[in-house]
C-alpha cells in the first residue's frame, strides 16, 4: 500500500513537471510574437546589417593594415588591448569583413546586408520587398558575382571574388577553359535575368523584332516600342511621385492572322472526290434502290449493276434477276457522312467583314491613366505601376498598389473612378486572378466591331478538334475566345432586351453549321416569338429535327414545346439503352463503336448525332406551361450529357421565378449580357459585374469560378439569310430529323384510355356531377356521394388527367373544361361509358 501510494506521488510530480515545462514553453511562445519583440529584434538585426555595411566599406581602404593582426590567434586577437586595427567598426569590424570579403565571398558579400536591412524592416511590419524571393535571388546572385569576379580579376593577396570565388574560377577554367567558363557565367546570369524580371522575354522579343515605335513618353525624348510606355520605377515610399513618373505600360495588342479563304477547309473538303460508282451508289440509295456486288467484285461496271427497287408502300419486291442483297464490307469503318458525300460547308465569303477605323489613341490611355491615378490620390492611395491591355470594347488598366493600401478602399472608389473617367460604368476586379494586380475595366470610347468572319477564320477555330466547337467573341486581351459546348454541357444566356442576346444565339448557331456535317449535329430550335429563329428554317432537311406529323421544324406553340421537350426525354431513355447495350460510357464511345461496325444495325444500333436544343425565349414558356415545361428540361439538363443533347436556353426577364434554383443548379455555364439591376447580375451569375457593361455584345462569361468578359461577334440577319440560302440549294435528307412520337396522358385514345380500368366506381358520375355545376371542387363530389376526402381527392385527379377538370390552382375551385353535358357525354363513349 505505501509502495503505490509512493508510485502515485511520483507520478503526480512528473505530470507537474510535464505542466510547468508546457506553460513555459507557451510563455516563451507568447514573448516572442509580441510586438515589442520584434521591434528589439527588428532594431538589432538593421544594426548589425549597417555594422556590416560600415565594415565592409572600411575594409576596402583598411585590409592591407589589418590583415596581418588577423593571423595571430583569434583569443590573443581579442584579449589583447595592445593589438589595435584601422577598420572604422574596430576588431569586431576588421574580423567580419575579413571572413566575408577575403575568406568567403568577395564584394558579393554587400548582399548580406541588404537582406539583413530588409528582414529588419519585416519585423516592424514594412514591407520594402518580398522577403523570402529577396533572400533565394540574394543568395544565387552572391555565388554567381563571386565566382564572375574571382573569374575577372585576383591577386595575390586580394580577392575581388573572396577565396569562394578565386577558387571556384580556378576549377571551372581547368574544367571548361576560359572561354567554357565565361559561356557558363554568361548564361547563369541570362537565366537569373529571366526568372526574376517578368518582362525580360517581351523585352527581348521587342528588341530582336525591331517594330516601330507606336507611342512616345510625354516626359522622355526617347520613342518607346510596341505601345509600352515605360518609366524609372518609382520608389515605395511615402513621398508621392509625379503622375507622369508612374510606370505605365501598355501590352501589345494581340492581332490573329487569319486564314486565308483558299485554306479554310474542312476534312471533308480534303477528300478526294468519290469514284463514278460511289456516287451512284449514293443516288440509289435516296431513291431506295439498293446496290448488288456481283462476284465479290467492287470494280462493277455501270451495265454490270443489278438493283433491287424497295417499294415502301407494298410488302413485295421488284428484283432483278439473279439478285441478291448488298452486304456491306466490314473492313472498312462505316462513315456517316455519305449520305451527303457532297455536301460543301459554308465558305467565309458568306460573312461581312465589318472593318473599323476606331481605335484606342495614345492620348485617350494617358489621359485615363492621369485621371485613374489623381482620383487615387484624392483618397490618399498611392499606386506604384499601371499596364493597359486594349481590347475591342475596354481597356483593362492593372494598377499595383503602393505597401499596406487595402484593396477594399479602392473598390469603394468604383462610382469616383466612373466620375472622373466620364465612362458609362467601370468594373473593378480586385484583385486580379493570379496577377496580383487590381483591375479596372475602363469603356473606349470608340468601341470596335468584332466581325463574326473575323473569328470564324482565326487558326484556333479552323483548327479546333472539339466535338461541338463554339466561337463567340474575343476576349480584353484580343484573343478569339472558343469553347466546347459538349464540355459546358448547357448554357444559359440572359440579359435586357437589345443588348445582343439574339446576336449572341446566332453567333453560336454559325459556328457550329461552319464546322458540322448535317450527320453529326441536329438541331431543335424553340422561338415562342416567332420571329427570331424562323430564318433557320430553311436548313430544315439538313440540321433540323422534329416530331412526326408536325409541318413546321421551328417550335412556336406552347402545348408543342410541351411534347416535343418530353420527346427528348424519350430519345434519351432511348440512346442511354442503346448505349447500355453497347456497353458504351458515351455518345463518343458509342459512335467510335459503331463506325468501327462493332455494333450490328439488325439489333437498334444507328449512329447518334448530337442534338443541340436552343429556346430564345425561357420565360414566356414558363409563363404560359410552367412545371409542364421546367420538369422535361430540368431531366435533360441532368441526364442528357452523356448521351449528346445538350441545352441553349435564353431569356430577357432574369428574374428568380424565371431562372429557378434547379435551372441554376443544371446549368453550370451562363451567359450575362448587360442587365438593369445588381439583383439581376447575381441571378445569372451569382456575383454582380453585369449590370456594369457598356452593351452592344458586351457579356460576361461564368463556367464554375471563372469570370471572363468577352465582346461578342456580330452576325446580322443578312449573313444569316445567306448562310441557309447556301445551306438549303444543296442535296437534303428526304425529311427532317423526327424525335419519338409522344402522346400526352390525356389525350384521347392516349395513356388515358389505356388505363380506364383502373378509374373509380364512381368516376363517370363525378364527371357529370361536375360539369352540371360547373364547379371542379372536391368539396362537392364528398357531399353529393357521400364519400371521404381522400377518395374525392383521387376521383378529381383522375378527371384532371382526363381533361375534364383543369389543374390545381390553390384555393379556388379547379376549372371546368366541358361547358355541357352532351359534349361530356360524346367524350365519356370513347371511354367505355
Amino acid at each position: 500500500m505505501a509502495k503505490t501510494k509512493k508510485k502515485t506521488n511520483k507520478d503526480a510530480g512528473d505530470f507537474t513537471d510535464d505542466v510547468e515545462k508546457i506553460s513555459m514553453v507557451r510563455e516563451f511562445i507568447t514573448f516572442i510574437r509580441e510586438e515589442r519583440f520584434k521591434v528589439v529584434l527588428g532594431c538589432s538585426v538593421i544594426f548589425f546589417g549597417v555594422l556590416l555595411a560600415i565594415s565592409f566599406i572600411s575594409y576596402l581602404f583598411t585590409w592591407k593594415y589589418d590583415q596581418s593582426k588577423l593571423d595571430i590567434g583569434l583569443l590573443y586577437f581579442f584579449k589583447s588591448s595592445d593589438i589595435t586595427v584601422e577598420n572604422w567598426m574596430g576588431k569586431s569590424g576588421a574580423l567580419l569583413s575579413n571572413l566575408f570579403i577575403h575568406k568567403w565571398f568577395g564584394l558579393a558579400s554587400f548582399s548580406f546586408v541588404f537582406i539583413l536591412i530588409i528582414a529588419g524592416f519585416r519585423l516592424f511590419r514594412v514591407r520594402l520587398l518580398p522577403l523570402w524571393r529577396s533572400i533565394r535571388y540574394s543568395i544565387i546572385l552572391t555565388f554567381w558575382l563571386s565566382i564572375t569576379l574571382g573569374f575577372f580579376y585576383s591577386t595575390k593577396y586580394f580577392y575581388l571574388g573572396g577565396a569562394h570565388g578565386y577558387f571556384m574560377s580556378k576549377w571551372l577554367n581547368a574544367f571548361w577553359g576560359e572561354i567554357g567558363t565565361l559561356l557558363f557565367l554568361s548564361i547563369v546570369l541570362f537565366a537569373f535575368i529571366v526568372f526574376t524580371i517578368k518582362d525580360s522575354l517581351p523585352w527581348l522579343k521587342r528588341v530582336f523584332k525591331r517594330k516601330k515605335p507606336l507611342l512616345e513618353d510625354e516626359n522622355e525624348d526617347t520613342p518607346l516600342e510596341d505601345n509600352n510606355v515605360a518609366v524609372i520605377l518609382a520608389e515605395e515610399t511615402k513621398q508621392q511621385v509625379p503622375v507622369s513618373d508612374i510606370p505605365f505600360i501598355i501590352e501589345p495588342r494581340k492581332e490573329e492572322e487569319p486564314v486565308k479563304d483558299e485554306t479554310i477547309q474542312t476534312d471533308l473538303d480534303k477528300k478526294e472526290q468519290q469514284e463514278v460508282k460511289k456516287k451512284k451508289v449514293d443516288e440509289a440509295l435516296q431513291f431506295g434502290v439498293i446496290p448488288v456486288k456481283k462476284n465479290g467484285s467492287t470494280e462493277t461496271q455501270q451495265n454490270e449493276v443489278e438493283f433491287i427497287i424497295e417499294n415502301t408502300s407494298e410488302e413485295k419486291q421488284i428484283s432483278g434477276k439473279d439478285a441478291t442483297l448488298y452486304e456491306p464490307d466490314l473492313s472498312v469503318p462505316y462513315d456517316p457522312t455519305l449520305d451527303l458525300s457532297n455536301y460543301q460547308y459554308p465558305n467565309i465569303d458568306l460573312l461581312e467583314d465589318y472593318k473599323s477605323d476606331s481605335e484606342v489613341t495614345p492620348e485617350e490611355l494617358n489621359l485615363n491613366k492621369d485621371k485613374i491615378v489623381n482620383t487615387l490620390r484624392n483618397y490618399s492611395i498611392e499606386i506604384t505601376r499601371i499596364t493597359a491591355t486594349i481590347g475591342s470594347t475596354i481597356t483593362l488598366y492593372e494598377i499595383v498598389p503602393a505597401p499596406g493600401v487595402r484593396i477594399s478602399r479602392i473598390k469603394n472608389l468604383e462610382d469616383d473612378i466612373a466620375l472622373s473617367l466620364s465612362a458609362l460604368g467601370i468594373r473593378i476586379i480586385a484583385p486580379m486572378p493570379g496577377k496580383g494586380t487590381i483591375g479596372i475595366e475602363v469603356p473606349n470610347l470608340n468601341p470596335e466591331v468584332v466581325s463574326m468572319r473575323s473569328i470564324i477564320s482565326s487558326l484556333k477555330f479552323q483548327e479546333s478538334k472539339h466535338d461541338l466547337p463554339v466561337v463567340i467573341g474575343k476576349t480584353i486581351s484580343n484573343d478569339t475566345y472558343l469553347f466546347d459546348l459538349v464540355k459546358m454541357p448547357h448554357l444559359l444566356v440572359a440579359g435586357a432586351t437589345g443588348q445582343g442576346k439574339s446576336v449572341g444565339l446566332n453567333a453560336i448557331l454559325t459556328s457550329l453549321l461552319y464546322k458540322k456535317h448535317p450527320s453529326q449535329l441536329k438541331l431543335v430550335l424553340i422561338d415562342p416569338k416567332k420571329v427570331e429563329l424562323t430564318l433557320y428554317s430553311k436548313i430544315e432537311r439538313h440540321f433540323l429535327a422534329k416530331l412526326p406529323g408536325e409541318e413546321e421544324a421551328i417550335i412556336c406553340d406552347t402545348h408543342k414545346v410541351v411534347n416535343t421537350l418530353n420527346s427528348l426525354c424519350k430519345e434519351m431513355d432511348n440512346r442511354y439503352e442503346l448505349l447500355k447495350q453497347a456497353q458504351a460510357r458515351n455518345i463518343k464511345e458509342y459512335n467510335a463503336k459503331f463506325i468501327e461496325r462493332k455494333l450490328n444495325p439488325a439489333n437498334g444500333h444507328r449512329f447518334l448525332p448530337y442534338i443541340v436544343v436552343v429556346i430564345d425565349e425561357f420565360a414566356d414558356l414558363i409563363m404560359t406551361a410552367g412545371k409542364e415545361v421546367e420538369l422535361p428540361i430540368a431531366r435533360v439538363a441532368q441526364l442528357a450529357r452523356a448521351i449528346g443533347i445538350h441545352m441553349i436556353i435564353a431569356t430577357q426577364r432574369p428574374s428568380t421565378n424565371i431562372i429557378t434554383g434547379t435551372i441554376k443548379a443544371n446549368f453550370p455555364a451562363r451567359i450575362a449580357f448587360k442587365v438593369a439591376s445588381m439583383i439581376d447580375s447575381r441571378t445569372i451569375i451569382d456575383c454582380p459585374g453585369a449590370n456594369q457593361l457598356v452593351g452592344k455584345g458586351d457579356m460576361l462569361l461564368s463556367q464554375g469560378s471563372e469570370l471572363i468578359r468577352i465582346q461578342c461577334a456580330f452576325v446580322d440577319t443578312p449573313e444569316v439569310e445567306r448562310i441557309c440560302d447556301f445551306i438549303e440549294t444543296q442535296q437534303g435528307y428526304p425529311n427532317a430529323f423526327l424525335l419519338p412520337e409522344y402522346i400526352p396522358e390525356n389525350a384521347e385514345g392516349g395513356a388515358f384510355a389505356a388505363d380506364t380500368g383502373k378509374l373509380d366506381e364512381l368516376f363517370f358520375e363525378s364527371a357529370r356531377l361536375i360539369v352540371v355545376h360547373q364547379q371542379g371542387s372536391t368539396s362537392l363530389i364528398q357531399r353529393h356521394l357521400s364519400i371521404g376526402y381522400n377518395r374525392a381527392g383521387r376521383i378529381i385527379d383522375q378527371l384532371e388527367k382526363a381533361g375534364i377538370v383543369g389543374a390545381f390552382e390553390g384555393s379556388k375551385a379547379r376549372k371546368v373544361l366541358y361547358s355541357d353535358i352532351t359534349a361530356l357525354e360524346q367524350y365519356l363513349s370513347t371511354l367505355g361509358k
